[in-house]
């Protein structure tokens, strides 16, 4: 029997095609019952203040940036969203004069628009809001140097050539609502994918690549960072994919409880910790990666009581 249709998009595979048993055990957990779900190569971290939180992000471009050095380059990826940690990297690297010359970065998605990445004068630009938040308030003489700077593109030959010539210590993101990591949604319902959704090993060989997004994606994004405007967010965006995400050393996913909902956040830390892994949820994969951390901002967790407003 073919699974059952989502309840968001019917030409998609999403979370709601799922068993009902394994919801109701996500949205049964307490705050208390995900902090207990760590395991060999999966963390799960809480922090009590959104200070101590955002610091925390910060902290991991420190560290991966102090271990590069000329004989031995490191980068870290970075998403957009969450971005409040960026103003901090900035901040922390001035104020401890720290020498980015062998540091790289690479940024995580762009969105795609007429042939080509967005450029940097489109107001969503992902490119852009890394600049301004980030690379243009560090001190000249510590950027790193332009070249050591990878935005994915159209054509990501260039960008792809950097993981492999870069290690890259920590791929750091947030948590879509439709439980992606990047852009990597989870596929839409057709062809040979009709009546299941792809196997993991299928999934897990994308690259970098062009991508459709979901409908949800495109609501959380215009509700982010549209103003509410639907009609004004892209279709399609660039990603990095599975492939790259697996040379990374670590996968850290920040979660403030404004990116995913209460149930989201509970349903694929549940999943990651028990090795369920299915494409319908794409953050299910990063429980085959072998060193992945999930950081809680404590209050962000909330429940899923029903309750009306």
């Amino acid at each position: 029997m073919p699974r059952r249709t989502s309840s968001i998009a019917p030409d998609w595979w999403d979370y709601t095609t799922l068993d009902d048993e394994l919801l109701r055990d996500a949205a049964r957990l307490s705050a208390e019952d995900l902090f207990g779900l760590s395991r060999g190569g999966f963390r799960v971290v809480a922090y009590d203040t959104l200070e101590d939180f955002y610091l925390a992000e910060a902290l991991e471009y420190v560290h991966a940036w102090r271990q590069a050095t000329a004989d031995n380059p490191v980068g870290i990826c970075g998403p957009i969203g969450p971005t409040e940690q960026l103003p901090l990297v900035a901040r922390l690297v001035n104020e401890l004069e720290l020498d980015l010359s062998n540091a790289h970065f690479w940024g995580m998605d762009e969105w795609y628009l007429d042939g080509a990445a967005a450029d940097v004068s489109h107001p969503l630009s992902f490119e852009r809001a890394d600049r301004e938040l980030c690379f243009n308030r560090i001190a000249p003489r510590l950027r790193p140097p332009e070249a050591n700077l990878h935005f994915p593109k159209a054509d990501p030959a260039d960008y792809l050539a950097a993981w492999d010539q870069v290690h890259c210590a920590v791929m750091q993101g947030g948590q879509g609502e439709i439980k992606h990591w990047a852009f990597n949604d989870p596929l839409p319902r057709r062809g040979p994918w009709q009546n299941e959704p792809p196997p993991a090993a299928d999934y897990l060989k994308l690259s970098t690549r062009v991508v459709g997004l979901h409908p949800l994606t495109l609501v959380q994004n215009a509700r982010t960072s549209g103003g509410g405007n639907i009609a004004g967010v892209p279709r399609q965006a660039i990603t990095v994919g599975p492939v790259q995400t697996w040379q990374a050393e670590k996968v850290s996913i920040w979660h403030a409880g404004t990116h995913d909902n209460p149930f989201g956040q509970r349903l694929t830390t549940l999943m990651i910790s028990k090795k369920i892994v299915d494409t319908a949820v794409p953050m299910s994969l990063l429980a085959l990666h072998p060193n992945v951390q999930f950081n809680f901002y404590r209050p962000g967790i909330g429940s899923c009581e029903a309750e009306m407003h």
